[in-house]
Formats: structure tokens, C-alpha cells, sequence
């Protein structure tokens, strides 16, 4: 057999990740003694809340250690449907709600269950690395909407009509948006419900910073509106940003009763439940106040803020200030550094971690990460200024 049929084919569109060689690099040189400051997170610093971790333990000593319903327990469901209509005006049933292994498992399983070989999915960029590489599993093809810094890296109407084909199967939005920051408003989200109704276009709709929102602005869900663009909308949100529960891998999503049914099936033979444990932390969650997320969300402003005050005193990087989740978009063109050779030499000769633009589809871009302290933040800037200031003599 030669060596190059030993492999399913759909696994030759899969690309490497980019930052692999970063990360890898990063978390050498830490168990080698050096002083790293890593703004290359993806996840709050913030613990797990000792009720969660309370509950999970009490799982446990009670022996709730054996299989559940496929789409999750009924508890949680219900207090997701709960959830859902308090906060984002849905009105979804328990059937319509299916748990699973993490936001990004909601995600997949959605493109899995929407997507047919050469359907057209339309990604706004730049975009979380994922996506295209979850479209591409599926067999689909995955089409970029560029956006600008000018419309905080938002896509308009007029984007979006020039970008849909016949074979267009599927928009995905995040709001507020990774790596970006973006949030849309409902009239921006109305105005592109309106186009998908009219094309037939699903949305997947990734809401997982929904609680991480800044300056008074109000979250929307674009499934809300009415009826039409509910029937066409996958909502998918979780706990791991709201409530730094990223290792737990409970994510969760609401859907037309066709699509959650098929979705179910698909877990049935995938990944069957998610984790039980995890499933009576996400019932303490649910079931309490949004005090910690409020919290959470207060703190990652103050160092968005302070972030922003230090890198508007570079002269050699701009940025959108982020209106939710907690990234810096940054753009290092003035450098004249290609975004992984920036990430490279500023890890090797200053030891600060930060995220490559081109693994979310804009190399003259990188990201930067506010879930770390303000302390941290200050000391990794005085790196990043002194050392663009080496390079440029």
C-alpha cells in the first residue's frame, strides 16, 4: 500500500495549524525556566467558581458516573431552554436543544448535519481557525467574506449578496467575535436575516462570548427576530467563556426540530453524551446568578482599556479597540514582518506569546490576548515596545 492511500483523503484538505510551531516553542522554553508572557490565550484566567466545582464533586460521590441521554439530562436542558428565552428572546423545547462535548462540537455536529459535498459556506474573515476546517471535513467549501478595520471587521448586506452562489449552504456569525472582537447590532443582524430568508441560507450562529460584551452594548441573537430566520438558525453558545469552564467541554446548541433530530442521531453514533460530571457542573451554572460573568466581564474591560492605552503609545501597530470577547486584533504591518515571523522573533528574543493573523486568515495581523492580569499585560507591552524599537534601528 503506498504511503500516500494509508490515509482518508478528506484528511489532505486539513491544514496544519500555524501556531502549532509557537505554542510548541512557547511551552519549551517555560519548562526550560524562561519568563514567559503568554497573550496567545484562548480561555479566561479566571477559576472555575468553587460552586461549579462543588457540584461536579457531589456528581461524583453520588455515583452519577454512567451514561446519559445522548443530547444531555433533562435538568439541563430544561434550564438551557430557560436560558435561552431569558437572555436571547428563543423560545426553544428540550427536543430542540442538544448538548454536547463543547461550542466547537456544537459546530461541527451543525455543519455535519447541514452540509452536502461542494455546499458553500460563507465565513467572515477573519475568522476563528476552526471553521474552515470543520466546513472542509464536511466536504463543503469554504468561501471568505473580507471585511475592514473601517466596520470593525463586520461583514455588510452588500458583503454578503456578492459573496452567494447558488451552491451557498450555510453563513456562519460569531458575535461577539474571535479574533476580532466584533459585536453586531440587531439592525446589522435584521438586515442580514432578511438576505438569508431570502436565499434559503442557514445560519450558524456562535454566540459563545455572548457574556463577554463591552461598553453597555446589548448581545442579540439573530434567531430571535422572527419565525423565518429561526427555522434557519443553529444557536449555538456553552459555558466555557461565560463561566471558565473551558476543560469541562460543554457546549450546547438550539435548532429547528428537523435539524436537532438529525444532529441527535449523528452524537448517537459519535461521541454518544458528554461527560455526566460535567453535565451536573453545568446544572450549578445555569441555576445560579450571572454575578460571575458580570464580574468577569467588568475585569476583562479594565485590562481591554489598559491594553489599549499602552499599544496606541506603539507607533508601528494599530488596532480596532475589541467591543466584546478578550482579543487585540492587531495590525503589525508597519513592521514589515510577515505575522509568524513577528510571533517567532517575539518569543525568541523577548519571551511574549502571541497569536499569528494568519491562522485567522490576515497575516499582516496578530492577536493578542487580554485573559491574563494587568500586571502581566504591562510587562509583556514594555517587551513588545522595546523590542520593536530594536528591530526598526
Amino acid at each position: 500500500m503506498k504511503i500516500d492511500t494509508r490515509l482518508a483523503e478528506r484528511l489532505k484538505k486539513i491544514n496544519p495549524s500555524s501556531t502549532l510551531a509557537i505554542t510548541s516553542k512557547a511551552k519549551k522554553l517555560k519548562s526550560e525556566g524562561k519568563d514567559i508572557v503568554t497573550f496567545a490565550a484562548g480561555e479566561p484566567d479566571f477559576d472555575t467558581p468553587a460552586f461549579i466545582k462543588d457540584a461536579a464533586c457531589e456528581a461524583i460521590r453520588s455515583g452519577f458516573t454512567k451514561y446519559t441521554p445522548t443530547t444531555g439530562i433533562p435538568e439541563l436542558k430544561k434550564l438551557i431552554c430557560q436560558k435561552f428565552k431569558k437572555d436571547n428572546s428563543l423560545e426553544y423545547a428540550p427536543g430542540q436543544v442538544i448538548v454536547s462535548c463543547g461550542a466547537k462540537h456544537s459546530i461541527y455536529n451543525a455543519l455535519m448535519v447541514l452540509v452536502n459535498k461542494a455546499d458553500e459556506v460563507l465565513i467572515p474573515l477573519p475568522y476563528w481557525v476552526s471553521y474552515p476546517e470543520m466546513v472542509s471535513l464536511c466536504e463543503g467549501i469554504p468561501r471568505f467574506i473580507k471585511t475592514s478595520p473601517e466596520n470593525n471587521f463586520k461583514i455588510t448586506v452588500t458583503d454578503l449578496k456578492k459573496h452567494i452562489t447558488p451552491k451557498t449552504k450555510v453563513l456562519i456569525l460569531n458575535s461577539p467575535s474571535n479574533p476580532a472582537g466584533s459585536v453586531y447590532s440587531r439592525l446589522e443582524l435584521e438586515e442580514i436575516a432578511k438576505v438569508c430568508v431570502s436565499k434559503n441560507i442557514f445560519v450558524i450562529s456562535d454566540e459563545i462570548y455572548e457574556k463577554i460584551i463591552f461598553d453597555g452594548q446589548k448581545h442579540e441573537s439573530i434567531a430571535s427576530f422572527n419565525k423565518d430566520i429561526y427555522d434557519l438558525t443553529v444557536t449555538v453558545n456553552g459555558l466555557s467563556k461565560s463561566h471558565s469552564m473551558t476543560g469541562w467541554r460543554i457546549g450546547y446548541l438550539g435548532a429547528p426540530n428537523d435539524v436537532a433530530n438529525a444532529i441527535s442521531n449523528l452524537q448517537d453514533h459519535s461521541t454518544s453524551n458528554p461527560n455526566s460530571i460535567a453535565q451536573k457542573a453545568a446544572v450549578a451554572a445555569l441555576s445560579a446568578s450571572d454575578d460571575f460573568a458580570f464580574e468577569s466581564c467588568r475585569k476583562f474591560q479594565e485590562r481591554r482599556d489598559y491594553l489599549a492605552s499602552r499599544l496606541s503609545k506603539i507607533g508601528r501597530i494599530s488596532f480596532t479597540m475589541p467591543q466584546g470577547a478578550f482579543y487585540m486584533f492587531c495590525n503589525i504591518s508597519k513592521t514589515g514582518l510577515g505575522s509568524m515571523e513577528f510571533a517567532r522573533r517575539l518569543l525568541e528574543e523577548e519571551f511574549v506569546s502571541v497569536i499569528p493573523g494568519v491562522s485567522f486568515g490576515m497575516d499582516d495581523y496578530i492577536r493578542i490576548s487580554f485573559a491574563t492580569g494587568i500586571e502581566e499585560i504591562g510587562k509583556g507591552m514594555d517587551r513588545l515596545e522595546k523590542w520593536l524599537e530594536e528591530i526598526s534601528k
